[in-house]
């Protein structure tokens, strides 16, 4: 299996000179270069991280990265992955090895070039920070030279999904490098100043894919998502990104600013425990996705920008099942489901959730109000996001997640579910469900790995640990001069370098 840019033009339509994706709020052909792009994104003062192999919880963090360093590869419309400093990639006899070339003419802001050397340690180091859930792969070992302009990497088993699964986390740094207060990347921008989350990044003219249009990006970071749209709506900022729904309404009612959603973007299942614990049963947990009311959940949460899900995470991936049977509220069967599991309605439990996505904590406390009706007490508990992942994430019975991509079945499988997995949300384990993912990755024919998909999804539907009721759209309000925004969901909005500027 192989893959090229060549092959990713044509398949897109997108000449070398649109290398990142499909975007709206104008035409290219009439693209204008120059100007300062002022982004206001969301970030916690407490949540900063600079090291872009650390978790980048807060937007403005991961908008930072993602144009100061380059990914081997980045979310793509069809297929869901394209290219960016890997120029291709190859999997190889052995189905466990892959090959990744280094675009040609990668360089570093500092003019040196970007060799294999500079890979292999990011992406040894990203292993050894982060584990198998962003380099799915045994070791650091796994990961090794093959010449001066690729590398070799060697997953445990045969894993035809790996160039996905690597997208846009896989920032490459000079190697040796552990101190970021002054990054030098290779990405389309570098940074010309810092100050607490806020950065100006200006135009990388040598850069691989292409000169960017805009001269310089302006990043702002916001506390709170009003915060962020009242710059919007006031001028101060030029686009708003990911300021969600409420904002989105208001800005369309303004001839000055122009609204982008992504459908599918956003995803805040409810995670129920499945190995221990008040939820382990079964009963429980299909009982308590018969008491939500989808429908009023997207209406309320989402302001009605969202859609209806079915328990199932990856709600756009091409393989998704819509023959699942979609799962109405029924009150009646989830208070039967209850008595036949013992479940103890006198109790009390706690829902925890953390001021983190848009409309999460508001989705917490609409479910508990549903789920009442069902006889089942939930008390909504609001943490801090650092707390929430200290205290309660892989470990509590019964929390709120968010996921910013919601494009692929296999890579929640591969994030979230299969047992091996740091990030076992729920604590699945599955011998069932191990044994689809990994017939999925190694399958020799498309037909093979839907039909590998479509069992995940079985298997998460009937006895998973997530009740997924809807998605999110991503929306970013803009001003009307902002054209060619990336409209690709989850991660692929931070890929700025084809946007301009209109007089």
């Amino acid at each position: 299996m192989e893959f090229s840019r060549r092959r990713f033009f044509a398949a897109s339509g997108v000449g070398a000179a649109g290398l990142v994706a499909v975007a709206c709020g104008g035409s290219g052909g009439n693209a204008r270069g120059g100007g300062v792009l002022r982004v206001g994104a969301l970030g916690k003062s407490a949540k900063i991280e600079r090291d872009p192999h650390r978790t980048l919880s807060n937007d403005s963090d991961f908008l930072i990265a993602s144009l100061v360093f380059d990914a081997l590869t980045v979310p793509g419309a069809n297929p869901t992955v394209a290219p960016r400093l890997a120029s291709g990639w190859t999997q190889l006899e052995d189905a466990r090895n892959w090959r990744f070339t280094i675009a040609a003419g990668a360089r570093f802001h500092d003019g040196s070039p970007v060799g294999a050397e500079d890979v292999v340690w990011s992406l040894q180091r990203l292993r050894e920070i982060a584990g198998e859930t962003k380099v799915p792969v045994a070791g650091a070992d796994a990961i090794s030279a093959d010449g001066v302009d690729a590398v070799r990497i060697t997953t445990a088993s045969a894993n035809r999904d790996l160039p996905m699964l690597l997208r846009l986390m896989t920032f490459v740094v000079k190697a040796g490098t552990t101190d970021f207060t002054s990054p030098v990347g290779s990405g389309p921008f570098r940074l010309e100043s810092y100050h607490d989350g806020n950065a100006r990044l200006v135009r990388n003219d040598a850069w691989h894919g292409g000169a960017p249009r805009l001269d310089a990006i302006e990043v702002q970071r916001f506390e709170s998502t009003t915060a962020l749209a009242n710059a919007v709506m006031a001028g101060q900022i030029d686009l708003a990104s990911n300021v969600g729904a409420v904002a989105g309404r208001t800005a369309a009612g303004r001839r000055e600013l122009s609204v982008v959603r992504r459908a599918n973007d956003v995803v805040i299942p409810i995670v129920m425990r499945t190995a221990d614990g008040p939820f382990a049963d079964t009963r429980v947990r299909t009982a308590l996705r018969l008491a939500v009311d989808r429908d009023a959940m997207v209406k309320q949460v989402t302001s009605g920008y969202g859609s209806p899900a079915n328990d199932v995470l990856g709600t756009a991936d091409a393989n998704y099942d819509t023959t699942l049977p979609k799962r109405d509220r029924d009150l009646a069967r989830a208070r039967t489901l209850l008595a036949e599991a013992g479940f103890d309605t006198g109790r009390t439990y706690q829902l925890v959730t953390k001021d983190e996505a848009v409309g999460e904590v508001d989705s917490a406390r609409l479910f508990a109000t549903q789920v009442a009706e069902a006889g089942v007490k939930l008390e909504v508990v609001v943490q801090d996001a650092n707390v929430f992942y200290d205290q309660t994430w892989l470990k509590a019975p019964l929390y709120t997640a968010n996921w910013g991509t919601n494009d692929s079945v296999i890579f929640f499988a591969s994030k979230t579910m299969v047992s091996t997995t740091k990030w076992n949300e729920a604590a699945i384990h599955d011998p069932d469900l191990d044994a689809a993912y990994l017939r999925a990755l190694s399958a020799t024919d498309d037909a093979a790995y839907a039909a590998a998909s479509r069992e995940i999804q079985r298997l998460e539907y009937d006895r998973g640990g997530y009740l997924v009721w809807g998605t999110a759209d991503g929306v970013d309000v803009a001003s009307t001069k902002v054209r060619d925004l990336p409209t690709l969901a989850g991660y692929g909005r931070v890929q700025l370098e084809r946007t301009w500027l209109a007089g």
